[in-house]
């Protein structure tokens, strides 16, 4: 889908296809996301396996952002990342990007976890605050 930015530049949110995870671990790294680049091929697994996975995209300068996630495609979706280049933030890409997904799901709610840097963006459009927990896998105990 062609998207009109706040510069009147054009983009393209598309499917994620393979050739597009070279970029985006690019992005991943300029963003200080070691732990996606670090565990390179479980993130490459969890694009493979994620069935939201969409691009955006500019002419001349390539893929410039994403949004990974999950949904059941009625109750919820989850965002596990969405992350646009420093370079082309404040363009109105991040909030096409959730508007985009909702038109695609408009039966579901949206939830993800924001960071102090992420959180206002998200406040903006109306998302409010809401408690979760998190272990990862380090943290479980086998012997459980």
């Amino acid at each position: 889908m062609e998207i009109c930015l706040r510069d009147n530049k054009k983009a393209l949110i598309r499917l994620y296809e393979e050739k597009d995870f070279n970029k985006i671990q690019d992005l991943n790294k300029d963003e200080g996301w070691t732990n996606l680049v670090e565990n390179q091929s479980d993130t490459k697994e969890a694009w493979k396996n994620s069935n939201v996975a969409y691009v955006v995209e500019i002419d001349g300068d390539g893929v410039i952002g994403y949004v990974r996630g999950l949904t059941d495609t009625r109750i919820s979706l989850f965002i596990c990342e969405l992350l646009i280049d420093k370079k082309y933030r404040g363009l109105g890409i991040g909030k096409k990007l959730i508007y985009y997904l909702h038109n695609l799901y408009p039966t579901t709610r949206i939830e993800l976890l924001a960071n102090s840097s992420s959180r206002s963006f998200y406040e903006e459009l109306g998302f409010r605050a809401f408690n979760g927990f998190r272990k990862s896998r380090l943290e479980f105990d086998v012997s459980d």
